[in-house]
């Protein structure tokens, strides 16, 4: 077994964990979040997207963060390259999951193609909470297509219905989207450098919001990652020197 990696068999010391309740996990992730695909299909459809735009934003992106930043954006007046590119800098994150996860599923070759459409937070949390190599399979292909076609139903609904509902300011559906994505991001902050990333790109993402195309705040957001990340590596090297330091001042402790 790849060091790592969920038990395979029953011998391991890794418990399985039934079936039905792997599907059952994975069904009330992939509906919840789900149904909030109509909130996207009503937010894009008032950005003055069409329906077939909007459903194809579901169908072919399908990373509902990234989705609601472009449309976010686009509504606000941003450009459309730097909407896409905000988009495009949020999603990346599925690239990193889709090396994780790679190894996780050790799926046939022929599979991985269309597996890797499904590469999401939603996936690679279920996936990643399993004991087995069986259950993560079994909780990445359930969560993943009742995701994917609950998502896109319920976009295809928005869309239809942006019209009949009217101002989505006033119902407060805009607000959906980045409501589901940081509570699905705020159990995942459990080191003092992840909450530190996550407070210094939310200040500068709100702080700058005012003063900068719509887009371009996400963009310069992305920053806080590599600037706490330094940070934490000059305290590191800082701390190594100050230890080594002391031990060419201190002979006794270096013949310990």
């Amino acid at each position: 077994m790849t060091a790592g990696l969920p038990a395979d068999t029953t011998g391991d010391r890794t418990p399985e964990k039934p079936d039905s309740a792997v599907v059952r996990d994975a069904l009330g992730v992939g509906v919840a979040v789900g149904l909030s695909g109509f909130a996207f299909g009503v937010t894009s459809a008032g950005s003055g997207l069409t329906v077939l735009q909007t459903c194809a934003l579901s169908l072919l992106v399908f990373t509902g963060a990234s989705q609601f930043a472009l449309v976010g954006a686009l509504a606000g007046g941003g450009n459309p390259f730097t909407a896409a590119a905000g988009a495009f800098f949020l999603g990346v994150r599925n690239a990193f999951y889709g090396l994780r996860l790679s190894q996780l599923l050790a799926l046939p070759r022929a599979v991985r193609p269309f597996a890797a459409h499904w590469v999401i937070d939603e996936t690679t949390a279920v996936s990643l909470a399993q004991p087995t190599r069986r259950a993560a399979r079994i909780g990445f292909t359930v969560t993943g297509l009742s995701l994917y076609v609950l998502w896109n139903l319920t976009t295809l609904l928005g869309a239809l219905g942006a019209e009949a509902i009217g101002d989505t300011d006033v119902w407060g559906l805009d607000a959906a989207g980045p409501a589901v994505f940081l509570a699905l991001l705020a159990p995942m902050l459990r080191t003092t450098t992840e909450r530190a990333v996550a407070a210094i790109a939310v200040v500068l993402g709100l702080g700058l919001l005012p003063v900068l195309p719509a887009g371009v705040p996400v963009l310069v957001a992305a920053l806080a990652a590599p600037a706490v990340l330094y940070v934490e590596g000059r305290k590191g090297a800082t701390g190594a020197g100050a230890e080594e330091e002391a031990r060419r001042n201190d002979p006794q402790k270096e013949n310990r």
